[in-house]
């Protein structure tokens, strides 16, 4: 039995190997019937019908090799370039990012200047040169500004509203969250890490230690962006204890943030002369003085008031008020000018930049309908540079108080009417009579066009005539100054320009575009309560 085994295994085994070899031999002669052929039946490269030896076919495949060789010196070549252009980016992104991550050193994040790759930064710079960062750009009209937007810690004042947008909001939006939270770091990095061209001083704390600068301390900014060359960024800092603001000057030219300036600024002796052209409203200029006396006065203490009246009606209530502020408070820093003519504002206001004689000053032209907050003040004062800046705030006007508080018996005081929403008014974006300038720079530009009689139009033409100087002004939002709703009258002696804009002014000082709604359809509403209360009261009979 084990013999017999033995044997079938070998057949098997020699069996197997045969199969093995008769499938090879077909694989073969199959790979010979399906070969390429060049041409007709030719199996090999060459003209038909023609017979070549080994040393035809050893010189064609030579000349392919030294075509294949040629073509791969040429390939490593051009790698070669490629892998030494990739190196130089990596190097100058590398450079970048350790710039970024370690702070603003130098004209911006340079970290050292004879390792930044030069071309790159001149072409950053040429970004901030273009811009308007040191210098104003002129400008053919108010409709060619590019006005900023101001933010603090929690909030930004946006003039773009939209119908999803608010006048105030949280930066809900993920990345411009994180822009704001990223510039305020690198502002920080500025003041902490100075460099020895910053304009400012090292301050020690009251235990003798470093002063350190932290997200607390930031107290406003604002950013803009010009769409060809980048985002401007001002920032503002102060601590609680000291009496100087720090302010940086960032800027990113679709790049990394890069710092443009350093400065300590010091406040505390600038004063600030508010100029208001009043005629008859009494009534108003008593509210006037209340804001005045709460904030100028026991808040401030760094203010002249300079009132120019119109007329005669009223003067006396004028001056009674202005007396009782004075024996109430010890104020004595005012002006009362009196002008015995028809009231004009630029004119008022041109009276009132005259009539002080201590050399110069910052001048706030005011309304007598306007609430402003000591912020705005250090604001104003922080905007506005002689020869170089002058402020053109946003106000926040609100709407008709009987309106936004309807479902009132009486609208709430007028301390808590100030708040930021789209029911209770909107940024004025098409005014332009409050600003901060200097006394210098307005009497530089020449003041107000005395040609303007009546409403509006005094006021864009100032403005314009900043825009076409070299002075930066700066057009922002801000949420310390408000315009107080009153009832406006259109003369007919206006001009049709005049009364056409005196009209969309009062059209959209009186309510929300909600509100506004509501009233056009009144009667449909109460069409309908009527219906829906006679269908109630018909079932409840029936």
């Amino acid at each position: 039995m084990p013999r017999r085994g033995l044997i079938l295994q070998t057949r098997t085994h020699w069996l197997l190997l045969g199969l093995a070899l008769l499938c090879s031999l077909i694989l073969f002669l199959y790979l010979l019937e399906c070969a390429p052929q060049t041409d007709g039946n030719a199996s090999l490269p060459g003209i038909v019908g023609e017979n070549y030896g080994k040393e035809y076919y050893q010189a064609l495949l030579q000349e392919q090799e030294e075509h294949y060789q040629t073509r791969a010196t040429s390939l490593k070549r051009q790698i070669a370039q490629l892998k030494q252009e990739l190196q130089e980016m990596s190097e100058k992104m590398r450079s970048l990012q350790e710039r970024k991550n370690v702070g603003a050193n130098g004209i911006g994040y340079q970290g050292n200047k004879e390792q930044a790759p030069s071309d790159l930064l001149e072409f950053l710079h040429s970004q901030i040169d273009k811009a308007e960062v040191s210098i104003g750009a002129k400008l053919p009209s108010e409709y060619g500004v590019i006005p900023f937007e101001s933010f603090t810690l929690m909030k930004v004042f946006q003039l773009e509203m939209g119908l999803t947008r608010h006048p105030e909001e949280k930066p809900v939006r993920k990345d411009k969250r994180d822009e704001l939270v990223e510039v305020i770091e690198a502002g920080l990095e500025v003041i902490n890490n100075p460099d020895e061209d910053d304009e400012q001083e090292d301050e020690d704390g009251p235990l003798g230690e470093k002063l350190v600068f932290n997200e607390n301390d930031f107290i406003e900014g604002y950013y803009r962006t010009e769409r060809d060359k980048g985002t401007l960024y001002e920032l503002f800092f102060k601590k609680a204890d000291l009496t100087e603001y720090r302010h940086v000057t960032l800027f990113r030219p679709f790049g990394p943030l890069m710092k443009v300036k350093s400065e300590m600024i010091d406040i505390t002796r600038s004063i600030i002369n508010i100029i208001v052209p009043l005629a008859e409203r009494t009534e108003a200029f008593a509210q006037f003085m209340q804001n005045f006396r709460d904030v100028c006065i026991h808040q401030d203490k760094r203010i002249h008031l300079t009132v120019v009246y119109f007329g005669k009606e009223g003067l006396s209530k004028v001056k009674s008020i202005l007396e009782s502020v004075t024996s109430e408070s010890n104020f004595h820093n005012y002006t009362l000018v009196s002008l015995n003519e028809e009231f004009n504002r630029g004119r008022g206001l041109n009276v009132g930049a005259r009539a002080w004689d201590k050399g110069e000053v910052l001048m706030f032209f005011c309304d007598v309908d306007i609430y402003f907050s000591a912020e705005f003040l250090n604001s104003c004062r922080l905007n506005a540079e002689p020869g170089k800046k002058v402020f053109y705030p946003v106000v926040f006007s609100l709407y008709n108080p009987a309106i936004v508080y309807a479902n009132l018996d009486v609208p709430p005081p007028v301390e808590q009417q100030l708040v930021h929403k789209k029911d209770s008014g909107f940024w004025r974006d098409f005014g332009f009579g409050m600003t901060c300038q200097y006394r210098s720079d307005f009497l530089t530009i020449g003041g107000f066009d005395m040609e303007v009689k009546g409403w509006g139009g005094e006021d864009v033409h100032l403005y314009r005539k900043y825009l076409h100087g070299d002075l930066i002004v700066i057009r922002t939002p801000v949420p310390g100054l408000f315009h107080l709703w009153h009832e406006k009258r259109c003369a007919d002696e206006l001009t049709p320009e005049q009364y056409r804009m005196c009209i969309q002014s009062k059209a959209m000082n009186e309510a929300s575009h909600s509100h506004l709604g509501m009233l056009v359809f009144r009667e449909e509403i109460e069409t309908h309560l009527h219906k829906q209360a006679y269908r109630t009261n018909s079932e409840s009979v029936g």
